[in-house]
């Protein structure tokens, strides 16, 4: 039987998604833990389980019974004992000690389950309403109903996770209302090939226009609501909220994003009172999971001190300099766990708890991530040895394996680890697993994210570096660097791309380049190609655009090429409002530099992409055409904007590998290798 190829099993498994056990949920005392997982590498119907840790035992709580997708979202009460969890549209319930899972009556098109924390019934979005059913399935009522054409209740703004939080008693709701109304309309494609089909109509709140109007309200189960209250003029985002033991919070942020206010609310009049803020002369980067408060009522929260980004606690810095936070993942009472890198490419599992300071959890050079509960500790390890990680169970000096399920894929990587140049830039080096020193040089093809939202050069296993591999397995020489602006080396590596998105991560390739040629003899610079997708898409085509002189091709997928076509929050954090900035944004235009192309340019996107609109790919290309510049155009009829992972990934890949063979004129592999 024909092993499938890397580009197909990326599409069959998800990116190596399915098989792996994600959304872990460790139930009260510790001792069992809730999760989903497929039965296989390749089965999408996501089940879910309990570990029992005394056994060591998996019991299968709930299956799709034949469905394709799958369960697709769960959450517990406060015990862990009653989960509530929705598969294909339907909301359904399952005790974890025992019993089958029943379907409740509730309303079709059901989302976000969330029984309260005493186990008495649960909250759940349908028809972008807010609804509470009781858990045996009784009482099945309206408790937010939209009140306006463009309005929603419970879905949450676009800038948080979720839409409504519970209060300890299971009374009453802070839940989000969301007004789209004054957000611009934009069109997607809907099905490109059917010239009858009408274009999807979505909002979309770009760089200098309005965003939703976001507001909080206390909502009661008898359907009353009572509006909190602050500054919405001023703080217009609402990044974060929560309802502990010390009642309902929220996370503001104003559209400049330099200042970030904690306030607790008043359930019983929706006056706020602030706890805390934060300022910044570029803005206040939200770190995951913070704000928070310990049982005891300390706010635990972050600051940028003098090159390191620190944990702090009650208002004082508990981490040492130069250990950077990543996250905070969860607080056991007065514990408090989190996820910190005092070498960008790992990222590791720390313990603060009072009175006894800091303490790893975690040795192992990977990526570690990880929850806490009642001396239980899940822990979950992403190192080099296969996607999707492991993941172990730790309790009173017992560790109890929760075994993947995820495809081995089709080819080992070859990579090394490189630090280049001056800053010192973290680096990977793919070669062709069939390369051997004297074979002759190999022209090298960047593949780099660059952006703010992600590292790409990590101690991780993940598809990324698969298809790094895969590249290389064509006759490249694959070179991956992580520049300014990039996560994991602190707050003045990332600002500096503030006000300029593109002039510093683009220098940062070009010195790899030059630090990697200097270092290998067997990397040709006379034939340097470069490949990317959204920010590493924009990066590609702003290579050869700006610096002809070091790339000679580039492939480039779904970047954005006029910065005021990209989403406000994101863009205005590095750019500022267009407003104010208008220079800024001319200077990170693509289309203006359309006139330099000399080299050759793939450009791709997806026609169904919502998050970076067509719009940009086009009129990169209009403006290629009218300074009569050649380059090639793909467009994607119904791919997104993750088009790897999608039907489309292997004819991608394979579309990219054969535009950089003719340009760049890779090695082959050598008969009989």
């Amino acid at each position: 039987m024909t092993q499938p190829s890397l580009p197909d099993l990326i599409f069959r498994t998800r990116r190596f998604t399915l098989g792996v056990p994600e959304r872990l949920t460790v139930c009260a005392g510790g001792g069992t833990v809730v999760f989903l997982r497929g039965r296989a590498g390749d089965d999408p119907a996501t089940c879910l389980w309990a570990l029992d840790l005394d056994s060591g035992t998996e019991r299968l709580l709930a299956e799709p019974g034949g469905l394709a997708r799958g369960i697709d979202d769960y959450a517990t009460d406060a015990s862990g004992g009653l989960v509530a969890f929705t598969l294909a549209g339907g909301l359904w319930t399952v005790n974890v000690a025992g019993g089958p899972a029943r379907r409740l009556p509730a309303r079709d098109h059901a989302a976000d389950p969330w029984p309260d924390p005493t186990g008495r019934r649960i909250a759940y979005v349908s028809g972008d309403a807010l609804r509470v059913i009781e858990a045996d399935g009784t009482g099945d009522r309206l408790v937010a109903a939209p009140d306006g054409p463009e309005v929603t209740f419970g879905i949450g703004s676009p800038d948080a996770s979720r839409g409504f939080w519970w209060d300890p008693d299971g009374e009453r709701l802070l839940v989000t209302r969301v007004d789209s109304a004054g957000v611009a309309v934009w069109h997607v494609a809907g099905r490109a090939d059917d010239p009858a089909a009408a274009p999807r109509a979505v909002r979309y709140a770009a760089a200098g226009m309005p965003g939703p109007e976001v507001t909080l309200w206390i909502a009661g189960l008898d359907g009353s609501r009572t509006e909190a209250r602050w500054d919405r003029r001023a703080f217009e985002y609402v990044p974060g909220c929560g309802w502990d033991d010390h009642g309902p919070y929220a996370v503001v942020q104003s559209r400049d994003q330099r200042t970030v206010r904690f306030f607790g609310i008043d359930p019983a009049g929706g006056r706020t009172t602030l706890l805390a803020e934060q300022r910044d002369a570029c803005w206040v980067q939200l770190v995951p999971g913070l704000p928070v408060r310990t049982g005891s009522g300390a706010i635990v929260a972050h600051a940028d001190l003098r090159g390191t980004r620190h944990l702090t606690v009650g208002g004082v810095a508990v981490t040492p300099p130069g250990l950077q936070l990543r996250a905070v993942l969860g607080v056991d009472g007065d514990d408090v766990l989190f996820a910190a890198s005092d070498e960008p490419a790992e990222t590791h599992l720390w313990l603060h708890r009072p009175g006894a300071g800091v303490r790893p959890l975690s040795t192992e050079p990977g990526v570690h991530a990880g929850t806490l509960r009642d001396g239980t500790l899940v822990h979950v390890t992403r190192a080099g040895d296969r996607p999707g990680g492991r993941v172990e169970v730790r309790r009173a000096g017992r560790a109890v394996p929760i075994p993947s399920k995820a495809e081995r894929p089709p080819l080992d990587v070859h990579a090394t680890r490189l630090v280049l140049g001056p800053r010192e830039l973290r680096a990977a080096l793919y070669l062709p697993s069939w390369h051997r020193p004297g074979d002759g040089r190999l022209p090298v093809l960047l593949d780099p994210y660059a952006g703010a939202g992600r590292q790409r050069v990590t101690a991780e296993l993940d598809w990324r570096c698969l298809v790094s591999q895969w590249f290389a397995e064509q006759g490249f020489a694959v070179l991956v660097v992580d520049g300014r602006g990039t996560p994991g080396r602190g707050p003045a590596w990332e600002r500096e791309v503030h006000g300029d998105l593109f002039g510093p991560a683009l220098e940062d390739q070009v010195t790899a380049v030059r630090e990697a040629v200097r270092l290998r003899p067997d990397l040709d610079p006379g034939r340097v190609g470069i490949r990317g997708w959204s920010f590493g898409g924009s990066l590609a085509a702003l290579a050869v655009l700006r610096r002809p002189d070091v790339f000679h091709a580039a492939v480039a997928g779904a970047g954005v090429t006029d910065q005021r076509l990209y989403h406000a929050q994101w863009r205005e954090r590095f750019l500022g409002h267009p407003e104010a900035f208008p220079e800024r944004y001319e200077a990170c235009s693509l289309v203006a530099e359309a006139p330099r192309l000399t080299r050759p340019l793939l450009l791709m996107h997806g026609l169904a992409d919502e998050k970076v609109h067509v719009a940009n790919t086009l009129r990169l290309s209009g403006a290629l055409l009218a300074a009569g510049r050649p380059h090639e155009v793909l467009l994607l009829p119904g791919a997104g904007h993750e088009a790897i992972g999608s039907p489309v990934t292997a004819d991608l890949l394979r579309h990219q590998a054969g535009f950089l063979r003719r340009h760049l004129h890779p090695a082959t592999r050598p008969h009989g290798s």
